[in-house]
């Protein structure tokens, strides 16, 4: 089944391969922060020292937040497999992340899985660390947290609580451009792994309360081998920022004015690319986006693609996977391994 006349089918292919066979789909996308999230490991935000650009009269060394790739992979892997369970297809429900894999839904064939000894599939979204814009110090902010007794004070009967601690915020309005990779993409592959990143809301931790992150789509591009790190595009994007005066802290920088610097950097990166491809950038992405939006919001279709996709996955997996794969036996007797080996998924 067909699902999108904007662009040409010799992009996907007609069922999912074994083998790499050099077809790259890169979404280019800018996550843009809406609340407090929390990037963290072992209670600090993550970050890294790194040059702040590119060109000689911009290296010096700054320090960036950052966005690990499983930070961003596990909430919009997470969102797939909540629309396949709400629809009721394939084996979903019997799917608990980082626990028990189905093996042959369209999350577990696309995004991966490691099961101890019992087998593993080899993601084929491909997702990398991401970082800020602008730097660290101009990024987040300190909050202090309490718990108060049910009056609402932190006292009671003269006694007064300790439960009282500070955790630093990544601030709202911070950018973060990530590209995502799908290798060897059918089309109902490409467009169920574009629907994960337009629907997904939350990142971090505490996703309940906190996390709210926007994701901003720019283009997708068609290629026969990967492209720049995200590190390479942000610098890129921080001199044509910094160039333009359009950088000036503590201040949060204007969305319009980022758009436009990662979509020129884009151009000018993807210029000096030594491969074949094909870019939907600007104007020349919004036909794509219209058409993969009037899909995924509309119930009747998003159920075919997601069943067109299952179906890919089921007969990839009884093809390639399940072939030689031990008992349910052998499976159980595994599960504890699965997530010291969850990370042979990324």
């Amino acid at each position: 089944m067909k699902f999108l006349k904007t662009i040409d089918s010799k992009f996907f292919h007609s069922e999912i391969p074994a083998k790499p066979m050099g077809k790259y789909a890169h979404f280019i996308t800018i996550r843009i922060t809406e609340s407090f999230p929390l990037f963290q490991t072992d209670g600090e935000l993550n970050k890294a020292r790194v040059r702040a650009g590119i060109e000689k009269k911009h290296n010096e060394a700054i320090t960036r937040l950052a966005m690990f790739k499983r930070k961003q992979s596990t909430p919009e892997r997470l969102t797939g497999r909540e629309l396949l369970r709400n629809y009721q297809i394939g084996d979903a429900e019997k799917c608990d992340y980082n626990v028990d894999f189905s093996k042959t839904t369209p999350d577990c064939i696309l995004y991966g899985f490691a099961i101890g000894d019992s087998g593993s599939e080899k993601s084929k979204v491909v997702v990398d660390t991401a970082y800020s814009i602008t730097p660290f110090d101009d990024s987040h902010l300190n909050f202090t947290l309490n718990a108060p007794f049910e009056n609402g004070t932190m006292s009671r009967q003269g006694e007064v609580t300790s439960r009282i601690n500070s955790q630093d915020h990544i601030l709202p309005q911070v950018f973060f451009p990530s590209i995502v990779t799908l290798k060897d993409p059918t089309e109902s592959g490409f467009i169920y792994v574009f629907n994960n990143i337009l629907r997904t809301r939350h990142y971090g931790a505490q996703t309940t309360r906190t996390g709210r992150v926007r994701n901003e789509l720019i283009g997708v591009i068609f290629a026969d081998g990967e492209i720049f790190s995200n590190l390479y595009w942000t610098q890129k994007i921080y001199d044509l920022m910094t160039n333009d005066g359009k950088i000036n802290a503590p201040d949060p920088l204007n969305e319009d004015d980022v758009l436009t610097a990662a979509t020129q950097a884009i151009t000018q990166l993807m210029s000096k690319e030594f491969i074949s491809h094909t870019d939907l950038i600007g104007s020349a992405f919004e036909p794509l986006l219209d058409e993969v939006k009037s899909i995924t919001s509309n119930e009747t279709k998003l159920t075919e693609m997601l069943t067109q996709a299952n179906a890919e996955s089921e007969a990839y997996a009884k093809k390639w996977v399940l072939k030689g794969s031990k008992s349910s036996d052998g499976d159980k007797k595994d599960k504890k391994g699965s997530k010291k080996a969850a990370a042979a998924t990324e």
